[in-house]
C-alpha cells in the first residue's frame, strides 16, 4: 500500500504573535552580544527586558522572535536595532518569512495570484482556501484546531499590515510596497533568494 503521507513544511508557531518591534529590537540587541544561556536567562527573566507581567510569556515571547532572528544574519539584526521604523519592520518582516513558509507562501501564491489578475483585496476565504491547500502539501497541519487556523490568519494578516503589505486587517486592500535598499542588500548578499521573492511580489 502506497503511503499518502506528506512531508513537513509548515508549522503553527505563527501564530504566537506578529513583528514586534519593540521586543524584536531588545531581542535582536541582545542577539548581537552572542549571549550564553545564564546571560540570555538574566536578560529575559532576571532583569525583563520585555517588561511582561509573567515569565513564561515572557519566556514565550523571547523563543519566537529568537528562533526568527537567529535565522539571520548578524546584518540583518543591526537593521532592526539601528534602523529607521520601516526599514526594522521590513528587516523582521524578512525574518518572519524565513522562519515561516506558511506566511511566505501566502504571499508568493495568493498574493501573486491577485496581483496577475488585478484583484487588489484578499478575503478571508482566500486564507481558508490556501490553508486547505498547504493541508494537502503538510498533513500535520491538518490535526489544527478551527480556532488556531482562525488565529494563523488573523496573525498573517497582522503581519502584512505592520509590512504594509496592505492597508488593513480590516479592508484587506493590497498596498505596494517596496522593499528597502539597505533590507535588499543585505538579504541578496546573504543569498535570501525565497525571501526576497515574497517582498517583492509586487515588483
Amino acid at each position: 500500500m502506497i503511503s499518502t503521507y506528506t512531508k513537513r513544511i509548515y508549522n503553527a508557531e505563527i501564530s504566537a504573535g506578529s513583528l514586534m518591534l519593540n521586543e524584536s529590537r531588545m531581542i535582536a540587541k541582545l542577539l548581537l552580544k552572542n549571549p550564553d544561556e545564564d546571560a540570555w536567562h538574566k536578560a529575559i527573566i532576571v532583569d525583563n527586558v520585555l517588561q511582561k507581567k509573567a515569565p513564561s510569556s515572557a519566556k514565550r515571547q523571547a523563543r519566537l522572535i529568537r528562533n526568527r532572528l537567529e535565522l539571520m544574519t548578524m546584518d540583518l539584526l543591526r537593521l532592526v536595532v539601528d534602523g529607521n521604523r520601516e526599514v526594522a519592520m521590513q528587516a523582521l518582516f524578512a525574518a518572519a518569512i524565513k522562519r515561516s513558509r506558511l506566511l511566505g507562501d501566502f504571499i508568493d501564491e495568493v498574493i501573486r495570484g491577485h496581483i496577475k489578475t488585478f484583484n487588489t483585496q484578499l478575503t478571508l476565504r482566500d486564507w481558508k482556501n490556501y490553508f486547505s491547500d498547504c493541508e494537502q502539501r503538510d498533513d500535520s497541519l491538518k490535526g489544527l484546531s478551527d480556532s488556531t487556523k482562525k488565529k494563523l490568519g488573523q496573525v498573517v494578516f497582522r503581519i502584512l499590515a505592520e509590512a504594509k503589505y496592505i492597508d488593513s486587517t480590516r479592508s484587506l486592500n493590497l498596498t505596494p510596497a517596496q522593499v528597502a535598499p539597505e533590507v535588499y542588500s543585505v538579504l541578496a548578499n546573504a543569498g535570501e533568494d525565497y525571501v526576497l521573492k515574497c517582498m517583492e511580489v509586487y515588483k
